[in-house]
């Protein structure tokens, strides 16, 4: 038999076993507020000034994509910001051939080339584009700046030279 006692403890620690149980089942202050965390606001709060980076990747995705409208505004934003950018430079002319702006498109690859001479891509790209123009001996004199740099992009090219007679 219980005492008085004894049944007065047994109460209060089953009053007790039940508040910790149910403390324990309430989600964690610590973990339902995650930008209480310095660290975390860091990484939550988006970019407000993007950079030359970010414009650039924002352009190859919509590239990927053929959104040739974005590609073109986010390597212009990127040139904006970075105007010494020949990847960025490059990738604008590639979306401008790829919306038929052909003179935009090839003083956007001059302009890739003059910042690295030898840009194997952006060789590639305005021997295309002058195959499109019907510019063929422009072509070809791209191509053979092109063979001793990247063999597989001469290759490329000169196929596309061959389709083009």
């Amino acid at each position: 038999m219980l005492t008085t006692c004894s049944k007065a403890v047994l109460g209060f620690t089953l009053v007790t076993l039940t508040t910790v149980a149910t403390v324990a089942l309430l989600p964690s202050t610590v973990l339902a507020e995650p930008s209480s965390n310095p660290a975390v606001d860091q990484v939550r709060q988006p970019n407000a000034t993007p950079s030359a980076e970010s414009e650039y990747d924002r352009g190859v995705r919509a590239r990927l994509s053929k959104d040739w409208k974005v590609a073109v505004e986010a390597q212009r934003s990127a040139l904006a910001l970075r105007p010494a950018f020949p990847e960025a430079w490059n990738e604008l002319g590639f979306a401008l051939r790829n919306q038929g702006r052909y003179p935009e498109s090839l003083e956007a690859y001059d302009e890739a080339l003059r910042l690295r001479p030898n840009f194997p891509e952006a060789l590639e790209y305005l021997g295309e584009a002058y195959v499109k123009l019907g510019r063929l001996d422009d072509a070809r004199r791209v191509l053979a700046r092109l063979r001793p740099l990247d063999k597989g992009r001469a290759q490329e090219l000169a196929e596309v030279i061959e389709k083009g007679k």
